[in-house]
């Protein structure tokens, strides 16, 4: 496993990821730490499948207006990792999921998928101080519980810190360290063939 920091290539200060096409990346990181910024800005020269489950909340608020998002909250989260998991088996080019992922069964739900499907795994942490995290949340529109917050961060520091001392991730090919201010301009794929 190669724990690495974000290093420019060239003239392109975007940084980039080195993946297979069977490869399921998991962008991961505390609730407003950027990762569906980072998703939606994500560059690859292969066709690469994007799973935030921001559109499966949206989906599911246009089927049912008005319902408070606590109410449906759990089948967002069952139908997220549900695509995450019939991606990995069908998809041809890499897979790249939108997960927090602060939670060691929740890693370890998507190392399964991801054995099973026959895929590599990369993370990519991204480290976000929590005000800036909170400030994130406000801009998307999308705060969540502050108790459910508060383990959410202190998991991710925990992970920080394991990632700073060069601790190996079990199951994890590879593990990419990213700040914020280091992927404000994306992030590439570059997709082995």
């Amino acid at each position: 496993m190669d724990i690495s920091d974000a290093s420019p290539v060239s003239a392109d200060p975007t940084p980039s990821v080195r993946v297979g096409r069977r490869t399921l990346v998991v962008l991961a990181g505390v609730p407003g730490a950027g990762k569906s910024t980072v998703l939606a800005k994500l560059r690859a020269d292969a066709d690469v499948v994007r799973l935030d489950s921001e559109q499966v909340r949206a989906r599911l608020r246009e089927l049912s207006p008005g319902i408070p998002y606590r109410f449906y909250r759990p089948v967002v989260h069952l139908v997220h990792r549900s695509r995450i998991a019939w991606s990995c088996l069908v998809a041809r080019g890499p897979v790249v999921a939108h997960e927090p992922a602060t939670r060691a069964s929740t890693r370890a739900l998507l190392l399964v998928f991801a054995r099973l499907s026959g895929r590599r795994t990369v993370l990519v942490w991204l480290h976000v101080d929590p005000d800036s995290a909170l400030d994130g949340q406000r801009a998307r529109g999308r705060l969540i519980r502050s108790g459910s917050f508060r383990r959410h961060v202190l998991r991710a520091e925990r992970m920080h810190r394991r990632l700073l001392a060069g601790e190996t991730l079990p199951g994890w090919r590879r593990v990419h360290l990213f700040t914020r201010s280091q992927v404000a301009r994306g992030l590439r794929l570059d997709v082995e063939t």
